[in-house]
């Protein structure tokens, strides 16, 4: 993450163009991760908010304490509970079955139809399952195998210890081979 690094000291030195491709890297990122627990516009607006609060505090960001990376979930992570908890949402969401998901996979061109309805039923199934876990099972599963985290930068992001973040992690994968057995 040197690279994030390399981009917000040019920014603060005056160069937009290193934030404009600081925000360009993980715009999908934070927009698939806020995709998970909330639907339609309001991903776009969260997105959004993420990035100005960042805009904002980029000057107070300290590359001693954390990674850039961390930081950014971090802030994605407060601004999703904060929308969650202004409109009073206690269950959260999937995705538009034609939005990129958890489940994604590469695609492969060589793949017949009868393979590709079958994991076109395995990626829905796995996204029914995933939707069922509790928020923070989730967001670790995320976080962990979409954003390639370990569990002491997940549990920088969710505000809770390393031992809790591996527990959440077992704790669903279990739920996970039992519901997709």
């Amino acid at each position: 993450m040197e690279e994030d690094h390399i981009l917000i000291k040019r920014y603060l030195d005056g160069d937009d163009n290193s934030l404009k491709m600081l925000i360009e890297k993980y715009t999908s990122s934070v927009y698939n991760f806020t995709s998970r627990f909330v639907k339609d516009a309001q991903r776009d607006d969260i997105t959004q908010e993420v990035f100005i609060k960042v805009w904002k505090k980029l000057g107070s960001f300290d590359f001693e304490k954390s990674q850039f990376k961390t930081w950014l979930f971090t802030i994605a992570r407060n601004t999703i509970t904060d929308h969650l908890r202004k409109r009073k949402i206690i269950f959260f969401s999937s995705l538009d079955k034609d939005e990129e998901n958890f489940g994604d996979t590469i695609e492969d061109e060589t793949i017949l139809p009868d393979e590709a309805l079958q994991k076109l039923q395995d990626k829905e199934l796995l996204n029914k399952v995933l939707n069922e876990l509790k928020e923070d099972h989730r967001a670790v599963l995320m976080l962990h195998y979409q954003e390639d985290m370990n569990f002491r930068e997940i549990g920088d992001v969710l505000g809770k210890p390393m031992n809790t973040v591996k527990s959440y992690h077992q704790r669903a994968l279990i739920i996970l081979r039992k519901q997709l057995e």
